[in-house]
């Protein structure tokens, strides 16, 4: 582990790799941003978005919460939201849990974990929804690993319901991905939302 103040070193270090080829590198960047992706996932140290996408300081926008929930209470991920869609015109949304994330592994407890109890009520929500799929699944495990890949795809589906998203002229297109960190490898789960959301569309329509 790294001390306090070499955090600092290692900046200077990067600042020299990101303009020895490229001297304008910083001015460019504060001139403004236009990412093409919204990246919602899970607050997880092991999980760092731009790393595990390839991609450098400008072109994606990052949210990260404990599980990557998205709740209609949670202001904070509804500005994320809102600035993505309607201001920086973002053309992907992508929502990313992971295996053995903590969030899911805690809401599959039966135990009071205090002020954890509301946020993990979503992830239990979820179980709900899906209760009979998972307890079908004997391997306790593979049921956690199914999880992590129902809440990515249930929280996706929370952003199509919102007003930012259905108010959009050009809608983002929304993917649920799932990161292996055993492996390095980030998963598509190729859900097709039209199909999953069109017997539920009349009643989160806001007729906008």
């Amino acid at each position: 582990m790294p001390s306090y103040q070499q955090i600092f070193e290692n900046n200077k270090a990067w600042i020299e790799q990101q303009t020895s080829g490229n001297a304008d590198f910083f001015a460019k960047l504060n001139e403004g941003q236009s990412p093409e992706y919204l990246y919602i996932g899970c607050s997880d140290s092991r999980v760092t978005a731009e790393d595990m996408m390839g991609l450098q300081p400008g072109e994606v926008f990052v949210h990260r919460n404990v599980a990557n929930v998205i709740s209609t209470l949670d202001l904070n991920a509804a500005s994320v939201i809102e600035y993505a869609i309607s201001h920086l015109k973002v053309q992907h949304i992508v929502v990313c849990g992971h295996y053995s994330c903590g969030g899911v592994k805690a809401a599959m407890t039966a135990a009071d974990l205090g002020i954890l109890n509301p946020w993990l009520r979503n992830i239990r929500d979820v179980y709900r929804l899906h209760q009979a799929e998972l307890d079908g699944i004997a391997d306790e495990h593979a049921r956690y690993d199914r999880l992590v890949e129902l809440n990515a795809q249930e929280q996706a589906i929370n952003i199509m319901k919102m007003a930012a998203f259905q108010k959009a002229t050009h809608k983002p297109e929304v993917h649920a991905w799932v990161f292996d960190i055993s492996t390095g490898r980030l998963i598509d789960l190729d859900v097709d939302f039209g199909e999953k959301t069109k017997d539920i569309d009349g009643i989160f329509d806001l007729g906008v």
